[in-house]
């Protein structure tokens, strides 16, 4: 409403209002029908601006994603590669039509949470020069309560018509969290779920009625074993990529990636952080490099030195130091416990120990930080044992030196029940090669018991024959809370004999 027009009234209404007064004109039922049209107009004002921002929203998404490139996604190298190829089927459309080839419907990408899934459908959608669009499988259940089928029409829709308005041959839809709208059907049940599903499946048979524009569904998910067999076979989802979480190589690419827009000392190795940060993610390695300069400008340098970044390791893995307070006596447990921890890691991998700390991180009171190891893709059932015997070992020191255990090693003992169970799964116990499904429970528990027993009594004779090094590496860790690798093997050489 133009400025004039609100002055006009404002100075108007009160006038009549008071004139109408004055001839003893009731104004009850007048007061009454303005202050309906009143509120009538500002609710039709508010929804207006409801509709102009939701506009102003979806305009934002139909600018597509940042410009993003296979080069700029750090590792996952197999990965890229296999859904360059796929897209290479968009890209020489008319050269697959000569083999008589049938076009792709859908790619389903599928490893742990992040690897970088969503980012490569992204880099595929620029590699394609494709319109891209996307949703999340929560928004159907969510947002679009009762309309999920609806909403996957649209989405479709959307897809064509954004092609046609810009003049592109392709478009590519990606559905992040697929298995909350993919998830296996049971029978009987008519669920809103399978509706939604349904009408997917009904979208992607689809898919190629009419030559332009070309549609390829990408979808991401962290459990595809939940997935409706109707949804991933062969003519729906023809291709499974699984994205890993990156070996050594991809793990240094990603932090030199996230190192560009960052002041890092010449000195730093990212190399030496890529081998101890075994097992995370590129979200995670994301993370260290954060929270390195996050340190770095808490300690007011200009720079990012090593240090910085190994407390962000120990940060993204444990969490934040905390300031709680522990009595000498727990102390005196904790710090015999870590030592369990380090001494038969050191007897089963010399040279493997890098530090032991007392200071609490997260919800752990001491850690023991290990050195990076050579990376493994498989184990040997010696390699799997030797892991639960350094599980073990925490508990079993206590054992020796207070006669029973604490629930510090609860975490110890999840960890090594996990290693059983994969042992058995791989046939590597006495059990044999067996389906876990056709086991009772009373065999997996007595098997389970067999192993645990047999290693407790190993770990607690080798630690026993070690007794020495608790000893004399118990006085340095209690008064300096923090004993170096170093340290710790030059007690070790002086009061026991590592195997050869």
């Amino acid at each position: 409403m133009p400025r004039w027009i609100k002055e006009a009234l404002i100075g108007i209404v009160p006038v009549t209002i008071i004139f109408l007064i004055f001839i003893g004109v009731n104004i009850i039922p007048l007061l009454l029908v303005g202050i309906m049209i009143s509120g009538l107009l500002m609710l039709m004002h508010a929804r207006g601006g409801l509709a102009v921002g939701a506009g102003q929203e979806r305009k934002r998404k139909k600018n597509g994603p940042d410009k993003l490139t296979f080069e700029e996604i750090g590792g996952q190298e197999s990965a890229k590669q296999e859904l360059r190829e796929a897209m290479d089927f968009l890209n020489r459309h008319d050269e697959i039509s000569k083999f008589g080839i049938r076009p792709i419907k859908g790619i389903l990408l599928t490893g742990p949470p992040g690897t970088g899934k969503t980012l490569m459908a992204k880099a595929a959608a620029h590699y394609t020069n494709s319109v891209f669009v996307a949703a999340s499988g929560s928004e159907f259940v969510e947002m679009y309560v009762g309309v999920g089928a609806g909403r996957i029409r649209e989405l479709f829709r959307e897809a064509r018509t954004r092609a046609a308005k810009e003049k592109k041959e392709n478009a590519i839809i990606f559905i992040d969290e697929i298995d909350v709208i993919g998830g296996k059907r049971e029978g009987g049940q008519q669920r809103e779920y399978d509706q939604t599903l349904n009408q997917l499946l009904t979208e992607m048979d689809g898919i190629y009625s009419t030559d332009t524009p070309r549609i390829l569904l990408i979808a991401a998910t962290n459990r595809k074993e939940m997935l409706d067999s109707a949804l991933t076979r062969p003519g729906r989802f023809d291709r499974h990529i699984q994205v890993d979480l990156p070996d050594k190589k991809g793990r240094l690419h990603i932090l030199e990636i996230h190192a560009k827009n960052k002041p890092i000392q010449e000195d730093a190795n990212l190399d030496k952080i890529a081998e101890e940060s075994y097992g995370f993610s590129g979200a995670q390695l994301e993370s260290v490099m954060n929270e390195a300069a996050i340190y770095a400008m808490r300690q007011e340098e200009k720079m990012i030195a090593q240090k910085h970044l190994s407390m962000a390791i120990d940060k993204v893995m444990m969490g934040e130091k905390t300031d709680r307070e522990s009595t000498l006596e727990e102390k005196k447990r904790v710090a015999i416990h870590e030592l369990g921890h380090a001494i038969m890691a050191e007897i089963v991998r010399p040279g493997s120990v890098s530090q032991v700390a007392l200071s609490p991180r997260g919800k752990a009171l001491g850690y023991v930080r290990h050195n990076p190891q050579q990376e493994h893709y498989l184990y040997t059932k010696q390699f799997l044992e030797e892991q639960i015997m350094i599980s073990l070992a925490g508990a079993v020191a206590e054992e020796m030196y207070y006669g029973g255990r604490s629930t510090g090693s609860s975490n110890d003992f999840e960890q090594a029940l996990n290693i059983v169970h994969t042992m058995m799964t791989s046939g590597l116990t006495s059990l044999g090669i067996i389906n876990m499904d056709m086991v009772t429970k009373e065999e997996l528990m007595r098997e389970n018991s067999q192993i645990m027993d047999g290693l407790h009594t190993r770990t607690l004779d080798l630690l026993e024959k070690h007794r020495p090094v608790f000893d004399n590496s118990l006085d340095i860790l209690m008064r300096e809370e923090t004993l170096s690798g170093d340290q710790f093997r030059c007690q070790f050489s002086e009061n026991a004999l590592l195997p050869a």
